[in-house]
């Protein structure tokens, strides 16, 4: 990861930030930390679970790559995942806003999926202070899908924490949600 900025902004000036480029980027410990391009298993992943998202809800509720959260740890941080799945309210709030940024002071989407990059910094990232930062901002579900471990980790929210199950193989995964009722194996394989 590149680090775009030095200088420690607050999240304002970040939401007041534009370098003129389309990078995907992360906004963290008061810095702009410019995201890699996927690896296109990470990405055949995301769009495989779009489209199945898809038949079951509208395109106005499912975030691909495009709509970032912000999230409180010692300071206001935004996250930009690989998937969301929005209620209906959050979808018609945001629509009335000029950025794709859920802000502290809106409702957390129903779903967050991440598919985890290689490395350990990024596995660290996905599976600990991302499930904290998502805890605390009330997301009921979130995803953590590990290609290179063939398993998909789904932390569900009980009482301000998560409660984690993990998934491999053809065990078909727990969700609240019936059409991602799927094996492990269905998304790493992209067959339904």
């Amino acid at each position: 990861m590149n680090q775009a900025t030095k200088t420690r902004m607050t999240f304002e000036d970040y939401l007041n930030y534009d370098d003129g480029t389309d990078n995907h980027c992360e906004f963290e410990g008061g810095e702009i930390v410019e995201m890699p391009p996927e690896s296109p298993l990470n990405s055949r992943i995301a769009r495989f679970l779009f489209a199945i998202l898809l038949t079951a809800f509208s395109e106005d509720l499912i975030c691909h790559k495009d709509t970032e959260i912000a999230v409180s740890g010692t300071q206001v941080q935004a996250r930009l995942p690989d998937l969301m799945l929005l209620s209906e309210e959050l979808a018609e709030i945001l629509n009335s806003t000029s950025r794709g940024t859920i802000t502290l002071e809106m409702p957390p989407p129903d779903l967050i999926v991440e598919v985890v990059s290689p490395g350990s910094a990024n596995e660290n990232r996905d599976y600990r202070f991302k499930r904290s930062e998502y805890a605390a901002r009330g997301v009921p579900e979130y995803w953590a899908i590990n290609p290179e471990e063939g398993k998909i980790t789904v932390f569900t929210l009980v009482n301000g924490f998560y409660e984690e199950a993990s998934y491999s193989g053809e065990t078909v995964i727990d969700s609240r949600f019936e059409v991602l009722r799927l094996t492990a194996e269905q998304v790493f394989k992209r067959k339904r």
